[in-house]
């Protein structure tokens, strides 16, 4: 990232934030604690709005658009985003071709149902996975969730995902989400590439 500002001191920063949206989920303070807790946070609130922000409006865009760039600020795998889970993905190789392999745990911020992942969170992970298995940019055309079974909460889930098939700028991509090799939901996306030539990453920057 070319501005010069401490990558791993927001990831850290991130992760505290991180800590109190999950704790937010489950503690029942009394009313004077989050009065107290309120006013801290409106004072941090204030500091953080007093700092400069990023020069470019692509650094937090969909994620995938920049071939093996795992965008810092996605909502859904960014370290440096506190609403984020986070997904954690890898890019693999091996002789059958390139896959994107990953895990997540869900805890009790991104509850749905009692005790389990809310099924919106679940399609927002796949968007996320099968976008990063494009290796290049794309843009989600339809993606199809299949809930085969409810995702609970804090346990390290396995994911995976793979192209299936390329037809010119269209891409299919297939995707798994797995606990302890049991299947809970599956996914096929179609993503659309950038026109050739179509440099969309400098219009993003200037805002157009």
């Amino acid at each position: 990232m070319a501005d010069d500002y401490p990558a791993g001191g927001v990831a850290r920063l991130a992760d505290e934030m991180r800590r109190i949206i999950e704790r937010l989920a489950v503690v029942r303070p009394s009313a004077a604690e989050l009065q107290q807790a309120a006013e801290a946070a409106a004072a941090f609130a204030d500091r953080l709005g007093q700092l400069p922000e990023r020069k470019r409006s692509w650094e937090v865009s969909e994620a995938g658009l920049l071939p093996r760039d795992f965008v810092a600020f996605s909502p859904v795998s960014g370290r440096s985003n506190a609403i984020a889970p986070p997904v954690v993905l890898t890019v693999v190789q091996d002789p059958a071709g390139t896959h994107i392999e990953g895990e997540v745990s869900f805890g009790p911020a991104y509850e749905g149902p009692p005790g389990h992942v809310h099924g919106g969170l679940i399609a927002a992970m796949f968007d996320e996975l099968l976008g990063f298995a494009q290796q290049g940019p794309g843009f989600t055309a339809t993606l199809t969730i299949r809930y085969l079974r409810p995702t609970p909460l804090n346990r390290l889930l396995k994911l995976r995902a793979s192209v299936e098939r390329i037809d010119g700028r269209k891409r299919t991509i297939r995707g798994s989400c797995e606990l302890d090799g049991t299947v809970l939901a599956e996914a096929e996306g179609l993503f659309i590439a950038p026109r050739s030539g179509d440099d969309f990453l400098a219009r993003l920057g200037q805002g157009g």
